[in-house]
């Protein structure tokens, strides 16, 4: 199915009525939106040089096509500014790629949200928060590219809740879930530096995410301390799949664990390793999947269930952990993976440089 041609409204020539008539037309996420005049989109779209009808993501389960217009047109919506834009179409373009599950991760009973975190210059020079209250409100880029998200979710790829998006309790990430990570004080390398970008070339992670898990810690001095309780909540039987984990540590955290000489690596190590329920608990919760895990990855039971244990995920690197949050307090926080097994596997892409 191709991307559906642009079309123009006649709206009131009244902001007020302009925005109910958004609400009518039920392109909003239940919170009132910009209206998107074609000066606007048209602004939006030249933020990046190809055409506009350029398609950078399809709904694999309708056909349902992603238009470089049709995301310019929710960006508007959602209240980004051009200089945005290109975050906003990198996280599609990476959440087209079959691995992630796009349908599956936005059509589930789980209810996951698509996380985006974003990676190098291009956080500082559209002015990203990845400092205090990150992943609450306050910021107009960090918000509105995960509104943005959303909208599109809703208006091209009719994700509607309670028709296609039957997620059981759906979380407020579904809202918007975007934040960058902190370089002020960051002792690790750049995730798009480890990701192999060139020096200077920003990314975008996307991950179907689930509930945010707070992990507080305001009296461990040691990595293994400040990692343990990140590792508790990893495994806690709520929690505890196949699927990969997102960790952010807050600064003091950081301080302690990279003080002591730990790098990313050690890390997701202790973590992996950390981060486990017997068998016999698992099967007590009735979450030991052995039998799905073999007819998804025809390999027989998890490897490490025959030493008695499953952990979350299936080796460290399914773990990614980066600097995030203000200076003063010991909350870190742990974000779920979307399905009970690996039904969505987070990637990341390049974000072009804006059309200057």
């Amino acid at each position: 199915m191709p991307a559906a041609s642009p079309r123009i409204h006649e709206a009131p020539d009244d902001l007020l009525a302009a925005i109910e008539y958004c609400y009518e037309q039920g392109w909003t996420d239940g919170l009132p939106v910009v209206p998107p005049q074609v000066d606007r989109v048209h602004a939006m779209l030249a933020a990046d040089d190809r055409p506009a009808d350029t398609v950078i993501s399809k709904h694999p389960a309708t056909g349902l096509e992603l238009s470089l217009h049709a995301a310019a047109v929710n960006a508007v919506m959602a209240g980004c500014l051009p200089s945005y834009f290109p975050v906003l179409v990198a996280a599609f373009e990476a959440m087209d790629r079959p691995d992630f599950n796009f349908h599956g991760s936005t059509a589930s009973t789980g209810g996951s949200a698509p996380l985006l975190v974003v990676s190098g210059p291009i956080a500082d020079e559209i002015g990203m928060n990845a400092d205090v209250n990150l992943f609450g409100p306050g910021n107009r880029p960090n918000a509105t590219i995960g509104r943005a998200v959303r909208l599109i979710l809703r208006n091209v790829f009719q994700m509607l809740p309670g028709i296609s998006d039957k997620s059981t309790q759906g979380n407020p990430g579904k809202y918007s879930l975007c934040v960058a990570e902190r370089v002020r004080g960051n002792p690790w390398p750049p995730l798009c530096q480890e990701q192999g970008y060139a020096p200077g070339v920003s990314s975008v992670t996307v991950y179907a995410a689930g509930g945010f898990c707070n992990v507080e810690n305001h009296g461990g001095n040691t990595p293994e301390q400040v990692l343990g309780s990140v590792a508790d909540a990893m495994a806690n039987y709520g929690c505890i799949t196949l699927g990969q984990s997102v960790v952010i540590l807050a600064p003091e955290h950081m301080q302690i664990v990279a003080g002591a000489g730990w790098t990313r690596q050690q890390a997701q190590d202790f973590l992996f390793s950390e981060a486990k329920r017997s068998v016999e608990g698992m099967k007590g919760v009735g979450k030991f999947r052995d039998r799905e895990y073999d007819s998804q990855h025809g390999e027989g039971a998890h490897a490490l269930a025959e030493q008695g244990f499953m952990h979350r995920g299936l080796r460290p690197d399914d773990i990614l952990i980066t600097l995030g949050g203000g200076d003063a307090g010991g909350h870190s926080c742990f974000l779920p993976s979307w399905s009970r097994g690996r039904g969505s596997l987070m990637q990341h892409a390049a974000i072009r440089p804006q059309k200057k």
